[in-house]
């Protein structure tokens, strides 16, 4: 008889030849994929490369069109995700899957069947706040979905597989929301979800991620594994350059002595936000021409409103805008658009693009009022066609096809698509909130060319962001946004990450940390 102990344990999940397609585009081929338990596996390639598709086979969201999934040994045959979720699989998408209008403690219990009838609030609430204490993952439970930042509805997705006691957690970019504190808490309950015997995948493009929290690495390119490596061997650039097929450096700006003068100039600005409370604070900064303001701020400190607030998506309740020295705080959206207020959000679908257009449509959505797009009350669809063809060959925008709804790019190619329409308008102001947010080392490096592109020639370029790295790389000039005040500016070349950090945790450079 064999010895126990010499008899291998059969993987949590194990995938065999799996093919997938969409509209006869192969997103994977031939995939041999196996997650063991207690490990956490991370899954590397660039955006396109068919990670989330084939999580989502695992997730039940897509079914195999070719090829094998078996548990703990077994051939199974999930169906939806329902099915998953009852044998213990839980994913967390890039895009959430949240009702905005109910509580956190209500979507933790949505859908569960465990809940029933018996629905007491209280007992709700009590659960799902122990729940984000357990896992340091603190949140308010009775607060509404449309009430929290795009970190904390991170929080709420993941704790609402917790939960349901998953035991196969994927996380499908779970960092592109957080902050760096917020993505170490969220390493920590990984660890420890793993070392309860929970499995993980964990899909990320930032290689330091993936080296300080996986046990494995298996990365794709174009639908295909190039390649599985234990993570304590895996080099951050021999990772890249698997992910890429080539060597790839990030750019950064040179200093810029052509900065003129000031075109986009806010003064002692309050925006409320969506509870009423003023989330931006009597705010002044100025963003020149031919420069990039970087604002760095823990998520939640009135970035969102600052940026919407500036574009005439919220109301803004004292202070003022200026823009090429004329006052537009109370002109429409669409007059600001004109004047010349180029806007990259970080909700790329839903409020960047519409999901359920096709590429060439949301590439004109600005400018379908004028020609060649119309004509007086006509539109031109040849116009959408041939413009959009250029600007898809232009800015390398891969998967489409005719009549393909663009929610079904990858997220890369989905900012592609948003920053080609943004920069080929006429603008003078481009504001850019995580324009980078989710994407692979490829795509961001394409998204920061084209910032700095922007800025040599001569736009006002103000980047929101909490990628302290972007902020540092691609920045004139950096200001702090803490409890919507500005409380720290310096150029570019007197930052660094642990300034930038001391000021936005609360604390002033006189204080003691």
């Amino acid at each position: 008889m064999a010895d126990p102990a010499q008899i291998s344990t059969p993987p949590a999940v194990e995938l065999r030849k799996i093919d997938k397609s969409f509209y006869g585009v192969l997103a994977n081929a031939d995939v041999d994929f196996s997650l063991s338990r207690g490990e956490v596996h991370a899954l590397l390639g660039e955006n396109g490369a068919g990670k989330s598709t084939l999580c989502s086979v695992i997730a039940g969201l897509y079914r195999p069109d070719s090829g094998e999934m078996l548990m703990d040994g077994e051939v199974v045959d999930l169906k939806s995700p329902k099915d998953a979720l009852a044998a213990g699989i839980g994913m967390v998408y890039q895009h959430f899957r949240l009702v905005s209008n109910l509580t956190v403690a209500e979507n933790l219990a949505l859908g569960n069947p465990e809940v029933g009838l018996r629905l007491s609030q209280s007992e709700l609430e009590a659960e799902a706040r122990e729940l984000g204490e357990r896992y340091d993952f603190p949140v308010d439970p009775t607060a509404r979905i449309w009430q929290l930042s795009v970190g904390q509805q991170q929080r709420v997705e993941i704790l609402k597989l917790l939960y349901r006691n998953v035991r196969i957690l994927i996380l499908d970019e779970p960092t592109a929301v957080l902050t760096p504190q917020e993505g170490q808490a969220l390493f920590r309950a990984m660890r420890s979800l793993a070392d309860e015997g929970r499995s993980l995948i964990f899909v990320s493009h930032k290689l330091h991620e993936v080296k300080q929290v996986s046990d494995r690495v298996t990365v794709l390119r174009e639908g295909r594994v190039v390649g599985e490596v234990a993570t304590a061997d895996a080099e951050p650039r021999d990772l890249a350059r698997m992910m890429v097929g080539k060597d790839l450096e990030l750019p950064t700006r040179e200093p810029n002595a052509a900065i003129g003068e000031p075109v986009l100039v806010v003064k002692d600005l309050v925006v409320a936000d969506d509870r009423g409370l003023d989330a931006v604070d009597g705010l002044s900064l100025t963003v020149s021409a031919g420069e990039v303001v970087g604002i760095a701020g823990v998520s939640g400190n009135g970035q969102r409103e600052l940026a919407q607030g500036i574009v005439g998506l919220m109301k803004v309740s004292g202070g003022s805008v200026e823009l090429s020295g004329k006052d537009v705080t109370s002109t429409s959206v669409l007059r600001k658009i004109k004047r010349g207020i180029a806007y990259v959000p970080q909700n790329r679908l839903g409020m960047g693009l519409a999901p359920g257009l096709d590429t060439e449509d949301n590439l004109a959505l600005k400018q379908f009022r004028e020609p060649p797009y119309s004509n007086g009350p006509m539109l031109n669809q040849k116009a959408f066609k041939t413009k959009g063809a250029e600007l898809i060959k232009g800015f390398d925008i891969r998967g489409v096809r005719p009549g393909l709804p663009i929610r079904l790019l990858s997220g890369g190619n989905l900012q592609k698509a948003l920053i080609a329409r943004e920069v080929t308008q006429d603008h003078c102001v481009l504001i850019a909130r995580s324009p980078t947010r989710g994407l692979d080392v490829g795509a961001t490096a394409v998204v920061r060319e084209q910032i700095l592109a922007e800025r040599d020639r001569g736009i006002a370029v103000l980047l929101i962001s909490e990628d302290l790295d972007e902020l540092l790389a691609l920045s004139d000039r950096l200001v702090v946004i803490y409890e919507g005040k500005i409380v720290g500016e310096m150029p570019a070349s007197e930052a660094t990450a642990e300034r930038l950090g001391l000021l936005m945790s609360g604390h002033s450079e006189e204080q003691p940390a």
